[in-house]
């Protein structure tokens, strides 16, 4: 056992894709304003609380631009009355609720999209609200005898229900409207507004100045988030699953420079929100190949990470023995960028089983593995605990708030655990081992099967490959000026995404599956329509549906297999 203390590395992920209709301005789905109220505030609270903590935060930058541009929006509709272009939200301050019965349902729907345990049945209106909504989906007609003011009040509660726990607990304002229970007037819809315009306009601040305090490492990925190692070579895909069924499409065209063009845009997102620069880029999806960590040392970056299985599937594929090598940054040969691998165990019972613990016991067990660890590994030893920062807590009792504050205090007091970042612990010089291979791959089983090599999935790129070549057809005739080449490459980023491909397939929930490929469809539309070109008739088209029940909704997924 080392006589200093194991270096823990905490990096919570923070990001969505693009949810605008880019032809409108429309926002889609609310999740964005939704994970900014709930958990992009718990997080940074419970950061603030605990003064001898330290984490990396890691930021999507188009989420970035989302919470600005929903913050604008909240607040130009409470000073001038302008609309707010998210149904869900606008609807909740509608000084008319919609007479429209198709309205009406979508909003009824809409409301009960959160977890019924942790969320809905903690209050007893909010469970009486929506067990009356279920009834009236499978009596649709009866929508029609159904009063504005059942309407309002489920909207108020949902969006309490969705507001983070350290704001129940500190703002008197939730704190009445839980207590008032029904009757909610257009007053207190007004004022959960104001509320969300609040921490919609604080939170990028909180983090940025815990940043300046030396207290967190903010980091970056990819701009629209796309998985840089399949635009680099699509075929690195079969590093880990040489089986794999592949698209029609045999490579990504251009996928270089676009990846450049992510990179390059997501650092200047990134210094336009923060002010500086990062040092490191969380890749999206943790996805890393030989050609992707050369690209990100070239770019500057000084750390990267990705998922446990892609060091098990890269030592073992150069002869070595992996036990015990996890908890150490590696360099690839001709790269000078250092790269930090997730500890999948301990990331996964966060993910997926503490939520069903006693906070201190939960948090006693994690402890207790990083003791074990700390006796079993050399100094410099570098645990590296990486997740999504939203899609875990409302899975927890009160958005994980007891565990989060137990985890913070006694990881920080305790003596032989120390709470770091990924640049503090280049700085301070940590080994780096070499590593001489690289087997592609992502967080998610160490391979890429949660993007490509499914029907559907490969469905999606043969239609992304299509999009792309035609961009890159008007763009060499020069059929679009220099603005609208930008605006084009911009919703070319959007089609880029990862999330699209995530959600293909039919073992992922229906609802979400659906919400996804329609946007999916939409992105490559508008694409097209910025090109001046006719859309192909396929994207009128539903091309794959889910019907599967995945745990926890499918937005989370386990490093490993099981």
């Amino acid at each position: 056992m080392s006589d200093k203390p194991l270096k823990l590395v905490l990096c919570w992920h923070m990001h969505q894709p693009e949810y605008r209709d880019t032809s409108s301005g429309e926002f889609k789905l609310p999740w964005t304003y939704l994970h900014v109220i709930k958990d992009y505030v718990d997080m940074v609270a419970h950061l603030e609380a605990v003064p001898t903590a330290k984490a990396v935060v890691n930021f999507a930058p188009i989420l970035l631009e989302q919470i600005e541009d929903y913050s604008n929006q909240v607040s130009a509709f409470l000073q001038d009355r302008i609309g707010i272009k998210d149904p869900l939200l606008a609807a909740l301050v509608d000084p008319s609720i919609s007479a429209d019965p198709e309205k009406r349902l979508k909003l009824v729907h809409d409301c009960r999209k959160a977890s019924r345990e942790r969320q809905i049945n903690r209050y007893p209106m909010f469970r009486k609200l929506t067990e009356m909504a279920e009834w009236i989906q499978s009596h649709q007609d009866a929508i029609n005898y159904v009063n504005s003011q059942f309407i309002t009040d489920i909207l108020v509660w949902y969006h309490l229900a969705w507001m983070g726990e350290t704001v129940k607990l500190t703002d008197t304002r939730v704190q009445r409207l839980i207590e008032k229970g029904s009757g909610f007037s257009l007053h207190d819809r007004i004022e959960i507004l104001e509320i969300i315009r609040d921490l919609l306009s604080k939170v990028l601040y909180r983090y940025k100045s815990l940043a300046r305090k030396g207290r967190i490492e903010l980091s970056v990925t990819p701009y629209a988030h796309p998985i840089m190692p399949l635009m680099l070579d699509l075929n690195s895909a079969l590093d880990a699953t040489p089986q794999a069924l592949m698209p029609v499409l045999e490579a990504y065209p251009g996928g270089e420079q676009r990846v450049q063009w992510h990179l390059a845009k997501g650092v200047e997102t990134f210094k336009h929100f923060f002010g500086f620069e990062p040092q490191g880029c969380w890749p999206s999806e943790g996805g890393i190949s030989a050609a992707t960590l050369k690209t990100l040392s070239d770019f500057g970056f000084k750390w990267a990470a990705s998922g446990g299985n892609v060091l098990h599937n890269s030592l073992q594929a150069s002869g070595f023995n992996d036990v015990g090598s996890l908890h150490h940054p590696f360099k690839l040969a001709s790269t000078d960028i250092a790269c930090f691998f997730r500890d999948d165990g301990l990331s996964d019972l966060i993910g997926f089983e503490y939520s069903k613990w006693h906070a201190d016991d939960a948090v006693a067990d994690l402890i207790q593995h990083l003791e074990n660890i700390s006796d079993l590994t050399e100094p410099g030893s570098v645990v590296s605990i990486i997740m999504d920062g939203e899609n875990a807590w409302e899975y927890f009792p009160d958005n994980g708030y007891h565990f989060l504050t137990a985890l913070y205090q006694r990881l920080a007091d305790h003596p032989l655990i120390e709470l770091t970042t990924f640049s503090a612990c280049l700085e301070s010089k940590v080994p780096i081992k070499p590593l001489s291979q690289l087997v592609a791959g992502s967080w998610v089983y160490g391979s890429f099967s949660t993007w490509i090599g499914d029907a559907d999935k490969n469905c999606g790129w043969d239609m992304l490959g299509d999009v792309k070549k035609a961009f890159d057809r008007v763009v060499s005739e020069g059929r679009i000026s220099e603005y609208q080449q930008a605006v084009a490459e911009q919703q070319l980023a959007i089609c880029e995404g990862s999330d699209w491909f995530w959600w293909f397939g039919d073992y992922n929930p229906g609802e979400a599956v659906s919400d996804f490929e329609r946007q999916y469809r939409l992105n490559l539309t508008n694409l097209y329509r910025l090109l001046g070109e006719e859309p192909p008739a396929y994207l009128a088209l539903a091309f794959t549906q889910g019907s599967g029940a995945p745990v926890m909704g499918g937005a989370m997924r386990r490093g490993n297999e099981i």
